[in-house]
Parts: C-alpha cells; structure tokens; sequence
C-alpha cells in the first residue's frame, strides 16, 4: 500500500497548479520544516511528555499551536506507548478547555475578550453562541474532532453558561477521539509511511493550516 500511495502523491504535488501554489507558501514550507525539527528533537527528551500536556493545556485555552504534531513525533519515536501519549493529550486539552471555560465565565472581559479578538474571531463567536442555542453538546463535539480552534468554543461555553459536565464530556469524547485516532494511525502506520511523512511534512503542515483556515472560514456561514 505504500508503495502505491507514494508515486501516487507524488503525481500530485508535481502538477503545476500545486507546484505553483506550494511556490506561494516557500517561506512557510522552510519554517515548518525547521519547527518538525525543533519538534522531533524534544520527542527524544526525559521533558517530553511534560510538553505535550502542556502544549495540549495551552492550546484548548489561549496557545494557536496544537499538540498533534509533537504527538505525531512521540508515537513515531516510541510507538509502543502511542495509548499513554494519547490520553496525556486528551487530558491535558481537556483540562485546558477547563480554563478556557473559566476564562469565558469569570474573565471574558478582559482575557477572553482579548483572545477573541488577538485570533480575529469576533464572527465565529457570534455563530458559536447561536449554535449554543439548540446544538451544545454536538457543537461541542464537532469541534473538539476537527480543526476549528477549540479555545474559541470553550471559551464561549463559559460566556454562554453551558453546563459544565456536559461541556467535559463532549471535550473528552471529541478531544479523545481526534488524539487517540491520530495516535492509532501512527502507531499502525507511521514506521511504514514515516520518510513519506518527513519527506512531504512542509506539505501536509500547509495542508493542515488550511484546513483550520477553512474551519474558521466555515463558521461565518453556518448557523
């Protein structure tokens, strides 16, 4: 499969209209590759667990960095603790949503207003506050799997008073689910396709930061 999987892409990075858009994006290209290394250099450390709860902490609160990447670097590292690096994600980001709820509750004045409008998301906050109204705990959920900064909705699950237990059980299951799948798939199949992914990480970074962009670009239009 890895074989077939590697011309395949590699057919596709070199067509010219994405060879002519990976040209827009050389100077973050350069960057994600020297962050991908800054990152595998701490998976090799005594700290590095202490980082990725820490990084999964800040994320879900005020950081715009997720942990997925130094999860990633972990699990290809030591793939036989990809469960234990997988839960420290899940509860650090849980726990940090914990704050961005409190952030929301107590401080959105001045902290939350502030991170609301440091990240430009004053429209998403609005559609996040409408989705409140009927879709909480799914809201929730979606974006605890996907892309879409989840400060932002713990944040305003604090504004908008959403029930706490609720509010944790939706950041578990989502949280978890989208750490425990990435860690799976790692520990599956990332000795196979672990030089395709350092050999195209530049790409699949770029890949990544779009789909956040669109994430956020999505919430403007759905209500």
């Amino acid at each position: 499969m890895a074989n077939k999987i590697g011309p395949v892409f590699r057919r596709f990075i070199q067509t010219k209209p994405i060879l002519f858009f990976l040209t827009l994006f050389s100077g973050t290209r350069r960057l994600i590759r020297r962050m991908y290394g800054w990152v595998i250099g701490w998976s090799q450390k005594p700290q590095a667990e202490k980082a990725l709860g820490g990084i999964a902490v800040a994320e879900s609160s005020f950081f715009p960095i997720p942990p997925d990447p130094l999860l990633i670097a972990m699990v290809l590292a030591k793939p036989q603790k990809y469960i234990r690096f997988a839960l420290i994600c899940t509860i650090g980001s849980v726990v940090g949503g914990i704050i961005g709820y409190a952030i929301g509750a107590g401080l959105f004045e001045t902290v939350g207003k502030w991170l609301i409008d440091t990240y430009h998301l004053q429209a998403q906050f609005v559609t996040v506050g409408v989705w409140y109204e009927n879709y909480a705990f799914w809201a929730l959920l979606i974006a605890g799997f996907s892309p879409i900064p989840y400060k932002l909705f713990a944040i305003a699950a604090g504004v908008f008073y959403i029930n706490l237990p609720l509010f944790i059980l939706a950041s578990i299951i989502g949280r978890g689910g989208r750490f425990f799948l990435v860690a799976i798939l790692m520990h599956h199949f990332g000795k196979r396709f672990k030089d395709k992914i350092e050999k195209y990480i530049d790409i699949l970074g770029i890949a990544f930061i779009v789909l956040i962009i669109l994430g956020v670009w999505a919430l403007q239009f759905i209500g």
